[in-house]
């Protein structure tokens, strides 16, 4: 068993682990046996000697994420069995070898007992995102474990950590594959072909955690004039011309996601009644004359830390004030936050702030999260990052 660094514990301070919350924060600290790294496995002890875990030590009030409860050495075996019961746990939700799915989240950070890991599994490609040091030291054996589990399913392993890992370590390389030199991969969802360009995309790809709220949007979308903001490729258009729309428009900044979205919209239908307008989501409600009997609200992360929930609080005010002052009477409005800081308390008090505003009478049909395949542990919940209102406009 090799020798690792080691943390001790203020007394008292080990509650939180004892009941498997993966962090160690600063100021649970007592002292620190040897002189730890950025990055390194640290194993985690009380203040009277007993063990409690093993984890990757961080600089910053987040020290430690536990990865392991019980003492290991850390063999490749000890990652293939994290990645194994992973795999498991999905096949048991029906992803695994189904025709009509090929794209599911293969692992969630601290969903799977691997914080600072996501790999996303896109038909015949795997990508991976490590936003810690210590999952990044251990890419190339978790990339060496895939390729044996998924065998000749899998041609190639992409690593998109570059923006999420040099904000860490300015020297690491970007982006680059770890097996086979693929960049793009064509997926089904639901029945849906999407053409996913993970090298250039946002996240890894494609926005899966919204597999089931996209779902959802069809069935409220038959004949209705749907508006979906912040489209990125298109995922929620798409579903919404499945199920017979009379009229799509998407939105969006990105005349990249514009191009995408296109191409999803023409891989599946035949004169489509969509169109992209590739601008300022804002701009766009504000010169608009249509009127929407169904809209989406699906923004990027307006707050990312603590420190910009004031911020983000007004910009999401802002955006669903505005839509539900334009909606068409009787109107539906799926509206999304991402932000993890944002808790599901905060974003329904924001959602009543704009109906009160907007002075419109507005009731909730649904509360939405993220999809079983973006796990959520018991003792973790702050794991529920994605939170959603499908809401009814009188």
């Amino acid at each position: 068993m090799p020798s690792f660094p080691k943390i001790i514990l203020h007394s008292g301070k080990e509650r939180s682990i004892l009941n498997r919350h993966p962090w160690i924060f600063s100021g649970a600290i007592k002292k620190t046996d040897g002189d730890p790294k950025e990055g390194d496995v640290v194993e985690v002890f009380t203040s009277t000697g007993v063990y409690l875990a093993a984890a990757h030590y961080h600089e910053g009030s987040i020290t430690g994420r536990i990865f392991s409860f019980e003492q290991t050495d850390l063999t490749k075996d000890f990652w293939k069995e994290k990645l194994l019961k992973a795999f498991e746990f999905r096949k048991s939700l029906g992803l695994v070898d189904n025709d009509k799915t090929n794209c599911y989240r293969l692992v969630h950070a601290e969903g799977d007992g691997l914080p600072g890991l996501i790999i996303d599994i896109y038909n015949r490609v795997a990508v991976m995102q490590t936003h810690t040091l210590g999952m990044h030291a251990v890419k190339n054996i978790l990339a060496e474990n895939l390729k044996e589990m998924f065998g000749n399913k899998l041609i190639a392993i992409y690593d998109k950590s570059g923006d999420t890992m040099r904000k860490h370590q300015k020297e690491i390389i970007g982006d680059q594959p770890l097996y086979g030199d693929a960049t793009e991969e064509d997926v089904l969802e639901n029945g849906i072909a999407f053409h996913v360009n993970f090298a250039e995309g946002q996240k890894t790809g494609f926005f899966l955690d919204q597999r089931e709220n996209r779902k959802l949007l069809g069935e409220y979308a038959k004949g209705k004039k749907v508006l979906n903001t912040f489209a990125y490729s298109g995922g929620f258009s798409l579903y919404a011309l499945k199920n017979n729309a009379s009229l799509v428009h998407s939105v969006d900044s990105s005349k990249k996601a514009a191009g995408w979205a296109e191409r999803n919209v023409t891989m599946n239908f035949n004169n489509a009644p969509h169109e992209f307008f590739a601008e300022d989501v804002f701009d766009f409600m504000k010169r608009s004359t249509e009127t929407y009997d169904v809209m989406v609200l699906d923004p990027p992360a307006f707050a990312k830390h603590l420190s910009a929930v004031k911020q983000a609080t007004i910009g999401y005010k802002n955006l669903n004030t505005e839509a539900i002052r334009r909606i068409g009477k009787g109107g539906i409005l799926f509206t999304f936050s991402c932000s993890q800081v944002i808790d599901k308390e905060l974003f329904r008090k924001i959602i009543f702030m704009s109906a009160a505003q907007a002075r419109r009478n507005v009731r909730i049909l649904h509360q939405l999260s993220q999809p079983p395949d973006h796990a959520i542990s018991i003792y973790h919940p702050e794991g529920e990052y994605l939170k959603g209102l499908v809401l009814y406009v009188e």
